[in-house]
């Protein structure tokens, strides 16, 4: 399974920007998908994920600005952030749990996509 992000960039502070990620191979479920960051001297976080049955996590720091969605058809997930803040920029990692169609689940996670954010 390939993940592959689209989407980061530069922006101003209270901008936005949509993450893109979609998975590619042997997949015969959706068990999540999610973004991580890591910015600069800081340890990796989770974003955003969202569950098989729709429901969703968020980073407290992300809650009523960032919404996470998905496009079961394409396992494809989309991360759309607003009011984007400087300590929101860093390295944006997509992150995806499968079963694959031998059955075995498997965790993988994509190449990162650099947000930068100024002030």
């Amino acid at each position: 399974v390939q993940l592959q992000a689209s989407g980061g960039g530069s922006v101003e502070a209270g901008g936005s920007l949509r993450l893109s990620c979609a998975a590619e191979g042997s997949i015969r479920s959706f068990n999540s998908m999610g973004w991580d960051r890591q910015a600069p001297g800081k340890d990796r976080e989770l974003v955003a994920r969202i569950i098989w049955d729709g429901s969703t996590n968020y980073a407290d720091s992300v809650k009523g600005r960032f919404t996470i969605s998905r496009d079961n058809a394409k396992n494809t997930v989309h991360l759309q952030m607003n009011s984007l803040k400087p300590e929101d920029a860093g390295d944006y990692y997509c992150n995806g749990d499968f079963v694959l169609r031998l059955g075995s689940r498997r965790a993988f996670r994509g190449p990162g996509t650099q947000v930068t954010v100024s002030s």
